[in-house]
């Protein structure tokens, strides 16, 4: 095919169909991010062959010392990438050859590259796993020093983004931290399943050499040798179920994130943001922008982005390798990428931020945010069942609205106009401080309840 019956396929692509095939067979180009984990497999299988006595301990020896150096070379950027190759495996191994010979030949005895990438990749995603758990373990303790700051400070707590009752800021945090924990606990489920070897399945159907599978699931830190060969090659559940996690806890992040864009604005000043995670205007000097947690908050569709592209691409393919399932790498990395960078930017912004106590306890005090005191104080003080308690709770806030106050500033004789037997007692419940030290029951937004709740996580993340 000349250039010009190739114009279709764009000047890229002008060399004709075996420039196409490789530019879409090759995998190199991203792969190489599980060089580490290649070689990690690589010498474990040389290791079990020579102990098997599958190939004598002297080639056994020098492929994994020829390893080790080829790793060298790819940390210290010195590795001759080659597309030709194709992938991580076959450019370590021609390295290999180069660098010890003839016995680099033996390395691949007894498996296949399905059985290797499918190691490789789990390998990589566990690394992954834990980097996430240490990720969310930094988050929560900055969540629990914020909250420890403000146990008692009172700020609304909203449904519906409109005050709803009074809260503490320590409550508020520590219910990220519950969050995060439930992330963390996701991954960590993950990590159990995710810990079996696919080593020495081979391409499909297991090995006739007297391999030894639990060597090799030992010595990668597996916790046994995955049963099944089919399954072994094939299974991409441990990338979807890490994307899953990722997704459920980079939407938490987002969530927290629209509440510091929300926060931080001048219409709520309840936070401040560090200059370190703030930006200004190119031609507004007044302002500072949130961009990190605004990032945050876009860099998520990315994540929810991958584990749906992830789907699509197992959603039909018959057992058990198929090429398509080369595609299962890019997003894994893109997403896992994005979901540490936004847990690193999120543990800066919550460790840096400032609370302003004054303006959440104006805040607090505002929209009749003590109503449901009220009506409580009506059930318990004068028995009167909570439906009439809540009709008599709304008639008196109309009142205040009418008059252009709060609850706590009408009068008592405009109380008893609504009902007679209200007694000057109601005012012991209508501040907002009372209202949250009232909130006893477990897990509630009293300062008593947080400290506990703060204790309890500390004691946990020690």
């Amino acid at each position: 095919m000349t250039k010009s019956q190739n114009q279709m396929w764009g000047g890229r692509f002008a060399a004709g169909p075996d420039a196409i095939m490789e530019a879409i067979n090759a995998s190199i180009g991203f792969d190489q991010r599980m060089a580490a984990q290649d070689i990690q497999g690589s010498r474990a299988h040389a290791a079990m062959l020579g102990a098997a006595g599958i190939i004598s301990n002297s080639d056994s020896e020098a492929i994994r010392e020829g390893l080790h150096t080829v790793l060298s070379e790819i940390k210290s950027g010195n590795f001759p990438f080659r597309v030709d190759l194709e992938d991580i495996h076959m450019n370590v191994e021609q390295r290999l050859k180069e660098v010890i010979g003839a016995p680099a030949g033996r390395l691949h005895t007894g498996r296949s590259r399905n059985d290797q990438v499918a190691t490789d990749f789990r390998l990589w995603v566990r690394d992954q796993t834990d980097a996430a758990i240490e990720g969310i373990e930094a988050l929560m303790k900055a969540f629990l020093q914020q909250a420890k700051a403000g146990a008692d400070w009172v700020m609304p707590g909203f449904t519906h983004l409109q005050t709803a009752q009074p809260v503490t800021w320590g409550h508020h945090m520590m219910a990220y931290v519950e969050m995060l924990a439930r992330d963390k606990s996701r991954f960590e489920d993950a990590r159990r399943r995710m810990n079996e070897s696919p080593l020495g399945a081979a391409a499909l159907a297991g090995t006739s050499f007297p391999i030894d599978r639990d060597m090799t699931a030992a010595a990668l830190g597996f916790d046994r040798p995955a049963a099944n060969s089919l399954d072994a090659v094939s299974d991409r559940d441990f990338a979807l179920e890490y994307l899953s996690c990722a997704s459920i806890c980079a939407m938490h992040l987002s969530r927290f994130a629209e509440e510091l864009v929300i926060w931080s604005s001048a219409q709520f000043r309840f936070v401040t943001l560090s200059d370190r995670f703030s930006t200004g205007s190119s031609i507004m000097p007044q302002k500072k922008n949130p961009d990190a947690a605004e990032l945050i908050r876009a860099k998520i569709g990315r994540i929810f982005g991958a584990n749906v592209a992830l789907m699509m691409v197992m959603k039909g393919l018959p057992l058990t390798y198929s090429k398509d399932m080369q595609e299962d790498k890019e997003q894994v990395f893109d997403a896992a990428d994005n979901l540490m960078l936004a847990l690193a930017a999120m543990s800066g912004m919550v460790g840096d931020m400032t609370a302003n106590q004054e303006s959440l306890k104006t805040a607090a005090a505002s929209g009749f945010s003590t109503a449901t005191d009220l009506a409580d104080w009506l059930v318990r003080a004068l028995g009167m069942p909570f439906r009439d308690a809540h009709h008599v709770t709304g008639s008196l806030v109309a009142m205040a609205e009418e008059q252009g106050c709060d609850l706590p500033d009408l009068t008592l004789a405009q109380m008893q106009s609504v009902h007679p037997q209200i007694t000057s007692n109601v005012f012991e419940v209508l501040g907002v401080e009372n209202s949250v030290a009232s909130r006893l029951s477990y897990g509630g937004t009293a300062p008593a309840q947080v400290r506990s709740q703060i204790a309890r996580w500390e004691a946990i993340l020690s």
